[in-house]
């Protein structure tokens, strides 16, 4: 568990020094081209970074269920945010998810922020939520992964009735 902490906590200063350190550097120009995907990117793994130390205290402390074989999924879980994060932004910036901000430049970067860091806090519902646009935008079905999950949910809640 002490590993999960201390590498939850390197990438998010690490994180931290990088925003820091775009503020002060000139940074090459394919860099400041894509700023808010790297962004948002950054912004989707603080939010796993969140979720997961959020689920360290909860799990060791709260519940006293700490249980080693999660310890995988404290590593990826950042990375997968990341990658939401990205794909929140690709979607915005595609219209195919709309944000209802002010007409400001400033506030719609914050917006695609916002936004990346609920996709990154919430993994499995901005994956639903994708499925839901594929399906609506394009007649692709849900994938086997959500459906499973769905089957999984609706027997635990018909067990726990």
């Amino acid at each position: 568990m002490t590993k999960v902490i201390l590498y939850l906590l390197i990438l998010l200063m690490s994180i931290v020094v990088l925003f820091i350190i775009q503020e002060i550097v000139d940074m090459p120009a394919w860099y400041t081209a894509n700023l808010l995907f790297l962004r948002c990117t950054l912004i989707g793994v603080i939010g796993g970074i969140l979720y997961c130390l959020r689920a360290v205290y909860l799990n060791k402390c709260v519940q006293k269920r700490w249980d080693k074989d999660w310890e995988v999924w404290y590593y990826l879980r950042p990375i997968t945010s990341g990658i939401s994060g990205f794909a929140c932004c690709i979607f915005l910036k595609a219209g195919l998810l709309i944000l209802q901000a002010d007409v400001k430049p400033e506030a719609v970067s914050f917006g695609y922020l916002a936004f990346a860091f609920i996709a990154g806090y919430n993994v499995d519902n901005f994956a639903k939520k994708l499925e839901d646009i594929a399906l609506s935008v394009w007649g692709i079905k849900k994938s086997r992964a959500s459906a499973d999950i769905t089957t999984t949910d609706k027997d635990s809640e018909k067990s726990a009735s």
